[in-house]
């Protein structure tokens, strides 16, 4: 039974990285750049960290590793977009003037 949990979840988080990664190389600007790997991407990396998570602690002991860094990617990643994406308004803003 874990393991088809465990094989969804990696196939969706397979999928949502593709996603991401297909959005960062097609989309035409730095901002809708910015929208897949930030969203698609980061869900992606959380449901495989998910399934490690899961995985692990069915077959041994607990495993902390994989939820601390699923939740730091959780916290960091919209934190980092808002940063880059302010200051490439910024950089806009000043070629004006």
């Amino acid at each position: 039974m874990f393991e088809i949990v465990i094989s969804i979840l990696v196939l969706i988080g397979a999928f949502f990285v593709l996603v991401g990664s297909i959005g960062l190389v097609k989309l035409p600007d730095f901002f809708t750049r910015l929208h897949g790997p930030t969203k698609a991407t980061t869900l992606g990396v959380g449901a495989i960290l998910v399934a490690s998570s899961i995985y692990f602690s069915v077959t041994g002991t607990l495993s902390l590793h994989e939820i601390l860094i699923t939740l730091f990617l959780f916290i960091t990643a919209p934190i980092s977009a808002h940063l880059m994406a302010k200051s490439a308004l910024h950089l806009k803003n000043n070629e004006k003037k």
